[in-house]
């Protein structure tokens, strides 16, 4: 493993995929097949080898591994340089578990430039996987912007009827906030002397410069979460964008701002950071709160999830600002949660779209009638993301809010408000949608979810479940990390402070109780 560049074969194994299939020939039907099929053995390969990753890694230290450093711009001191610990071998995982469930969700319901559409979804993961292994700051610029181009296509082309709107407000308000992050890289690189993320995360800023900096990639940040009152163009990406487009856009899109935060705010700009936390959370309590409203008040069922995804991320934002052990293990595992119930949520509402093209939740009523194994599998779902016990929402959700509730009580109190809110708004939805007496005539001639449908959800239902009932295997791989982060944060910090309150021993059940 240690021979086998394993990082850049994951990161560019998709480009070399999307490329075979352009250059697939035949007639409109053969090379649409042709081209469902590459992808995914494609991206199921890819999943494979980044299943490796977590097989060899050393939860022990918080030292980045499968390092590959090349030299590219020598004279500029700009490397080829990739690696990952605790913290992003999750967020890689992620995304190479999600591409194959888009592309199994798209093979149906995309009917036209079928071959584009596959890659625009290869280079799209490439773009994902390079932003969270690399070490290069230049090198994480050209992957984080760049895969706005593939997802702009990707809402552009095969969206609704408003794609063109949504597709060009997600790429400004995108494209505006990363420009002040190039100009806080830029200024890094003169300042430091280097592009490399290791180096400059040694590098002490001054508090006036951090400052600074820290405005510069907040800017880029919370609009990726996206943050209140960045978020406005989520809904109308969400609502246009095809199935596997929403999958893709709150199961790992949305994660790149709390990785930015995680990866350059905390650790890089400490100071302003810990200046700036009552701002963040005064957005994220705003953002859980109205977000919440707004999406009680919501008639179509894809802007609802969009509007609790927004929710949802604003508890992810608090637990990332405790600067504590709990907060910001919840705030990461909370992300993970999201990734995979949000986007379970939106394919859930792609499998009665296909059936009765429309996504208005009055248009519903009765399903469970017609649809038993839909009912049951879109019930885990709606409790996962409600954070049920026993679920991988509420490990995170627990966890932040022991963090939060040791910082500011106020704050713990109205995001908990949140909490309600988003229990009334999900089962509003569950039962309008499944429940009630089966009366549209559209609706009885509905069947069941098949077999590539039910192919779907099961990985994501058994995630789901062990994440919320056995999350220690997960905690363990990030403990070491973030315990390293809290350090680089307060160098002052002890390790005893810092595991003041023992997570594992909570979560393992093998665990003596009387330690």
């Amino acid at each position: 493993m240690s021979d086998w560049p394993i990082l850049s074969t994951i990161t560019f194994l998709p480009l070399i995929g999307a490329a075979f299939i352009l250059f697939i020939r035949g007639d409109k039907e053969t090379v649409a097949r042709n081209a469902r099929h590459l992808a995914l053995w494609t991206s199921v390969v890819t999943f494979g080898l980044s299943l490796l990753l977590i097989a060899y890694f050393d939860i022990s230290t918080a030292d980045f591994q499968y390092v590959e450093s090349v030299p590219w711009l020598s004279d500029y001191n700009i490397g080829y340089h990739l690696g990952i610990d605790g913290i992003s071998i999750f967020f890689l995982l992620l995304t190479t578990f999600l591409i194959p469930i888009c592309i199994l969700a798209s093979w149906d319901a995309i009917k036209d430039r079928v071959r584009e559409f596959m890659v625009a979804f290869l280079i799209m993961e490439t773009l994902v996987v390079g932003v969270f292994s690399s070490l290069d700051f230049l090198m994480f610029y050209i992957f984080f912007e760049g895969l706005l181009i593939p997802m702009y296509l990707i809402i552009g082309i095969w969206g609704g009827s408003r794609r063109v709107y949504s597709a060009l407000k997600f790429f400004l308000y995108t494209l505006v906030g990363s420009v002040l992050f190039l100009i806080a890289i830029l200024w890094i690189y003169l300042e430091v002397g280097t592009t490399d993320i290791p180096t400059i995360m040694q590098y002490n800023f001054s508090p006036e410069v951090q400052i600074w900096l820290w405005l510069a990639m907040f800017a880029s940040f919370a609009v990726k979460v996206p943050m209140w009152p960045f978020h406005t163009w989520l809904p109308d990406a969400h609502v246009e964008a095809p199935t596997a487009g929403s999958v893709i856009l709150a199961g790992v899109l949305l994660k790149m701002g709390g990785y930015g935060f995680l990866r350059f705010s905390l650790p890089m700009l400490p100071e302003a950071s810990e200046f700036f936390t009552p701002l963040i959370f005064t957005l994220s309590a705003i953002g859980i709160i109205y977000t919440s409203l707004v999406a009680l008040m919501q008639k179509d069922m894809k802007k609802l999830i969009a509007y609790s995804s927004v929710a949802h991320m604003g508890i992810v934002t608090i637990g990332l600002f405790t600067f504590n052990q709990q907060g910001i293990e919840g705030g990461i595992f909370q992300m993970l949660s999201h990734g995979i119930v949000s986007a379970a949520l939106f394919l859930c509402v792609g499998v009665v779209y296909d059936r009765v093209h429309t996504r208005e939740i009055s248009a519903y009523g009765g399903v469970v009638g017609r649809m038993p194994v839909y009912a049951v599998t879109f019930l885990v779902f709606t409790l996962a993301s409600i954070g049920l016990p026993g679920t991988s929402g509420f490990i995170g959700e627990m966890l932040v809010f022991v963090g939060i509730f040791k910082v500011n009580t106020w704050i713990a109190l109205l995001a908990l408000t949140g909490i309600i809110l988003g229990a009334a708004y999900m089962l509003w939805l569950y039962r309008r949608i499944i429940f009630g007496e089966l009366t549209k005539e559209n609706l009885k001639s509905m069947r069941d979810m098949n077999w590539r449908e039910i192919s779907i959800f099961v990985p994501l239902i058994a995630l789901a479940l062990l994440m919320g009932i056995y999350p220690s295997p997960f905690l363990s791989v990030l403990h070491t990390s973030v315990e390293n982060l809290l350090i680089q944060i307060n160098p002052d910090t002890t390790t005893e402070v810092l595991s003041s309150i023992d997570i594992h021993s909570i979560f393992n059940p093998a665990t003596n109780i009387d330690k």
